[in-house]
């Protein structure tokens, strides 16, 4: 409990000083930090529609946090979400309308299983290397990244036949049968890109944390993250654990891809770079500090951030770079938490003190009053 409470402190002092920082250096070029800020919640808040986009943001991104979390507690640092994210979007776009007449009764389920297994495993091949070879993941899935890049986008240029391609640089769009856009959401959000994968990633946060606090599995792969010498003395199978931790990781972030590729763009297109959403997952993750609630709040304020800042120049002239500044500020300061944790140690220190020398000051007086009452009675 102590601990989940230092990690919420921590996030709340980054978030803060990010965006003391962000209001800082708005004075400097000589805006106004106050009509900034009220331009973003604005533009984040000022609509149904506005609303949409926030929780649309924050789908995938809860996704790819949750894979984080899951290859962190077990020990692996998964730098590779946004290729594993990719696969899942190439291939469930790719099968969606390969089959454009299944029912949508078996397509949905069928493309996010695909999606999700794809994900996988990219995640599960970076885990076996480290297990079998000691390859540091890090390096692994940096370099996966790069080749899932590749391979899709070549796959959609010169693998994916002509039928399903609107140009050599896109797909078409998959049909209602693929579609996770539902038109009650589209109708309430006044037409954004919302879709059920946000019903998705909130039962993923539940599903998650049951496996990796009520379950065996989950307690051998926190064990292997704590102590792999001593999960392995106790019976535990460090290198099956770390396969299975990378292949979770991977196949949420897989799932990540599969809601983007089927709920926000319904399409897939030539990628000029990796998917942010891994790289933002990863920052989600690490402003959550290790809780799966965290994670949601964390995953909201990104949202929030990056919606709201798209208006920011039009209301108030603070260009929109601004907010990946604030942004990089709050995970500055998540990564320094050290700092944060020694200044709340020396407030605690300073209010101890402070109640030392009144409870000393308190004695002495009692101590003083009770000399004079003695000489009285005397």
């Amino acid at each position: 409990m102590t601990a989940q409470k230092n990690s919420l402190s921590v996030a709340l002092f980054s978030v803060l000083f990010g965006l003391i920082i962000g209001a800082i250096i708005m004075l400097v070029f000589g805006y106004n930090p106050i009509a900034g800020y009220m331009a973003l919640l604005g533009s984040a808040f000022g609509s149904m529609q506005d609303i949409g986009g926030v929780l649309t943001q924050m789908t995938p991104l809860i996704l790819t946090a949750l894979g984080f979390t899951v290859a962190q507690t077990a020990g692996f640092f998964n730098i590779g979400l946004s290729g594993q994210a990719l696969a899942g979007w190439v291939g469930a776009v790719w099968y969606s309308l390969s089959f454009p007449n299944m029912p949508i009764y078996l397509m949905i389920p069928s493309a996010l299983i695909i999606g999700a297994g794809l994900g996988a495993l990219a995640g599960a091949i970076p885990g076996w290397l480290r297990a079998q070879f000691g390859a540091s993941e890090v390096i692994v899935t940096i370099m996966m990244n790069y080749i899932l890049l590749f391979l899709g986008n070549n796959i959609l240029q010169n693998t994916m036949s002509k039928g399903i391609k609107e140009s050599a640089e896109t797909t078409k769009q998959v049909g209602a049968n693929a579609s996770l856009q539902m038109k009650w959401l589209t109708d309430l959000t006044q037409g954004s890109s919302i879709s059920a994968g946000i019903f998705i990633s909130l039962i993923m946060i539940v599903v998650i944390w049951f496996i990796m606090t009520k379950t065996t599995l989950g307690f051998e792969i926190r064990a292997v993250g704590l102590n792999p010498d001593a999960a392995k003395y106790a019976g535990m199978s460090a290198k099956r654990n770390a396969v299975v931790a990378m292949a979770i990781s991977g196949g949420l972030a897989g799932l990540a891809g599969t809601i983007e590729g089927l709920g926000n763009y319904l399409n897939f297109f030539t990628q000029n770079g990796s998917p942010a959403i891994g790289f933002d997952g990863m920052a989600v993750a690490l402003l959550g500090g290790g809780s799966y609630l965290g994670v949601l709040g964390a995953a909201a304020i990104l949202s929030v951030l990056k919606i709201g800042g798209l208006g920011m120049p039009m209301s108030s002239g603070v260009p929109f770079e601004l907010v990946d500044i604030v942004t990089a500020s709050i995970i500055f300061f998540v990564g320094a938490s050290y700092l944060i944790k020694l200044m709340q140690a020396r407030i605690k220190a300073m209010d101890e003190k402070a109640a030392q020398t009144a409870e000393a000051k308190k004695l002495a007086n009692v101590g003083s009053d009770n000399d004079n009452n003695q000489k009285g009675g005397e």
